[in-house]
């Protein structure tokens, strides 16, 4: 993918869609090294530098990767490590100073995917993450592990968790219950026709409040948040006397 031969649109799209790696380290040359040499390979970045940090960046975005240091201000490496795997299945990648075998196996008995000691080299750090995600997409083909955490498409980042649709260009486009329970469904079925009753009975699985209005509104108000020319659908299109269908690839991210 050469992101930069694309128009601008293109580019902003691609790389919405590029796996999402967040470090986390308080040293300042550490993030901005690994932020810079990952960014420089089809990886899209964020830094932070406590757990803190990372907390709030989780609860706005999906992350596929986590690079994170064992030994952090205030709360360490191995509590954060703890609640991540508590809360999720995220891919943890963890940086040390300290090279004792103890604490290599505490953090992958901790649920930490790899280990790298400080100093460690950037070119081995990019080859360990991409052969985790390798891994996790292989998973994902057969089915494991369960618990989706958002949808993907041409750009667009749907969060499941906190329920927070982003644009290709990084703004968040608000939802209604309704809308957003909608579109979970048809991401979860894309290329698939779905009629209007099969709509409805499973975008109530979605959604606590009553779902009192109906499809067709629903569909015309998703397709003015997220379509270019709503009169002229790309995604969510119309098959006449059928239902509905979404009609481009959708990425599942677990």
């Amino acid at each position: 993918m050469n992101i930069e031969t694309m128009s601008s649109d293109s580019r902003t799209s691609a790389y919405a869609a590029l796996p999402h790696v967040l470090v986390v380290d308080d040293d300042p040359t550490i993030r901005d090294l690994v932020s810079d040499y990952l960014g420089q390979h089809e990886l899209r970045v964020s830094a932070v530098a406590d757990g803190h940090a990372m907390q709030a960046l989780l609860g706005a975005e999906v992350v596929d990767l986590i690079v994170l240091d064992l030994k952090l201000k205030g709360e360490d490496g191995m509590g954060l490590a703890r609640r991540l795997r508590d809360e999720s299945a995220i891919p943890i990648v963890m940086l040390t100073g300290r090279a004792e075998e103890a604490d290599r196996v505490m953090g992958l008995e901790l649920g930490a995917d790899d280990y790298l000691t400080k100093p460690f080299s950037p070119r081995e750090l990019l080859a360990r993450i991409r052969s985790i995600l390798r891994r996790r997409r292989a998973e994902v083909r057969q089915g494991k592990p369960e618990g989706i955490r958002a949808y993907r498409f041409d750009g667009w980042e749907l969060n499941l968790n906190t329920r927070r649709l982003m644009s290709p260009a990084g703004q968040s486009v608000p939802l209604s219950n309704g809308e957003f329970s909608l579109l979970v469904v048809l991401l979860g079925a894309p290329s698939r026709i779905l009629s209007r009753d099969q709509l409805l009975d499973l975008s109530r699985l979605h959604n606590d409040e009553v779902y009192n209005r109906s499809v067709d509104v629903q569909i015309m108000r998703l397709r003015r948040k997220i379509e270019r020319d709503p009169a002229e659908p790309r995604y969510i299109r119309t098959e006449r006397g059928a239902g509905y269908l979404f009609g481009v690839p959708v990425e599942t991210v677990y």
